[in-house]
């Protein structure tokens, strides 16, 4: 029988994140361009090392460095959350969902919804095709709700070391 690990900061499977590696993504979410010998500076370690950890943690998957953009900047004009309800395993219809472009995460929920995820669309036809004949129409969904993003007022991405 496996148990759960008492570090908050272990993900089955993986081992434990210690503080030099948080510090280290702590420094990549601030400027996830920033020289490995800048990083490695700030947190006591070489740039070879630092190079070493970062592969790890990518490797891992327990980060990703990418570029974020607004949406609105780049064509997309439309954002929601949508709730959805399932009829059976939920497992089918969250990796459906996960294939989708538009779909920019996937949450499998205890509440409301069985499924929450978020789409990013070109305008509302793109939105509705989204909604009425690709997500509607998976086996397993019984239901949606759609929340619009009318505006955003935050949206951040160093929660990840707290």
């Amino acid at each position: 029988m496996a148990t759960r690990s008492a570090d908050p900061k272990s993900v089955q499977g993986t081992p434990p994140i210690d503080a030099v590696s948080l510090a280290i993504i702590e420094q990549l979410q601030e400027d996830g361009r920033r020289p490995y010998a800048a990083i490695g500076k700030a947190v006591g370690l070489s740039e070879a090392a630092v190079r070493q950890r970062v592969q790890k943690l990518l490797d891992q998957g327990v980060m990703q460095i990418v570029a974020v953009t607004d949406p609105l900047t780049v064509g997309f004009r439309r954002q929601a959350m949508v709730g959805i309800n399932v009829e059976g395993d939920l497992d089918p219809v969250a990796d459906a969902l996960t294939s989708m472009d538009e779909v920019e995460y996937v949450v499998m929920t205890a509440g409301s919804f069985d499924l929450l995820i978020e789409i990013v669309c070109e305008d509302d036809d793109h939105l509705l095709e989204m909604i009425n004949k690709r997500i509607r129409t998976l086996p397993g969904v019984r239901s949606t709700e759609s929340f619009v993003y009318l505006k955003l007022r935050k949206q951040t991405y160093t929660w990840g070391t707290r």
